[in-house]
């Protein structure tokens, strides 16, 4: 069992589509398009997961840089999925920490009042 990242998919590409292409190489136990959780589009990849590791091999020399629907399509061995930390640590980074009259670095200058 061989399991095949497939990236740069046309976002129409369906399950039928993918299974056609690579059952032309050998047998496919299954076929995964990853969809965005938001909207359920495609994302533009996917992953088959071929019986035959042989058969996996010879699916990616042939298939990979191949035209579907316009694209280019990127055809490797898929890496496992690494752990990510859940929870706790940054998330996103964040400047911060200067004062209220630093301004890149030039002191404000008071503003004249509205009235």
């Amino acid at each position: 069992m061989k399991n095949l990242y497939v990236g740069n998919l046309p976002h129409s590409t369906t399950e039928a589509e993918l299974r056609n292409l690579f059952e032309a190489h050998g047998a496919v136990e299954k076929i995964t398009l990853v969809t965005d959780r938001d909207t359920g589009r495609s994302r533009g990849f996917g992953f088959v997961e071929m019986t035959n590791a042989s058969e996996a091999d010879k699916a990616i020399a042939t298939l990979n840089g191949t035209d579907l629907g316009g694209r280019t399509l990127t055809i490797n061995e898929a890496k496992p999925k690494a752990e990510r930390p859940r929870g706790g640590g940054h998330r996103f980074g964040g400047g911060g920490g200067r004062g209220r009259d630093d301004y890149r670095g030039h002191p404000r200058q008071p503003r004249e009042p509205r009235w």
